[in-house]
């Protein structure tokens, strides 16, 4: 069926996918990594479990990425203190410095972007967007 909502969401994720390309182009660590990264970050500690709800990836998909991860040394494990069978993982400092230069590649080049090839105007109209595409991703953060 070809109504208003179909043509703009083809149309957006047309222009949206170039974009997310590009800002990930020359990114280090996968999307799913660097998620992992931002929730640990944002949130402080959590378990195998808690990343793996919160990536919407299964328990064995996030045990490989946690190995991966803390292999570069950017977290650590550590067992609970009550709980043995309870493993918090943590970020490192070497996780944060990796994580602000994984954010820094795409943004530099997004700020050059939009300084370069918009005018104030559409500057504005990008910056009234954002609430509207965080809408539609019931307001999650994404990186």
């Amino acid at each position: 069926m070809d109504t208003i909502e179909g043509t703009l969401a083809q149309s957006l994720r047309e222009s949206l996918r170039p974009l997310w390309r590009q800002l990930n182009a020359h990114k280090t660590l996968s999307t799913g990594k660097l998620d992992v990264l931002v929730h640990l970050a944002d949130r402080g500690r959590a378990t195998s479990a808690e990343l793996a709800t919160a990536a919407k990836i299964s328990p064995q998909a996030i045990a490989n990425a946690v190995r991966e991860i803390e292999s570069l040394g950017l977290i650590t494990r550590t067992p609970d203190d009550r709980d043995r069978r309870r493993v918090w993982i943590e970020l490192t400092e070497a996780g944060r410095e990796r994580l602000a230069h994984e954010r820094s590649i795409g943004n530099a080049w997004l700020e050059r972007a939009i300084a370069d090839q918009l005018t104030d105007d559409e500057r504005q109209l990008l910056g009234a967007a954002i609430p509207l595409l965080r809408k539609l991703t019931g307001g999650a953060a994404v990186e």
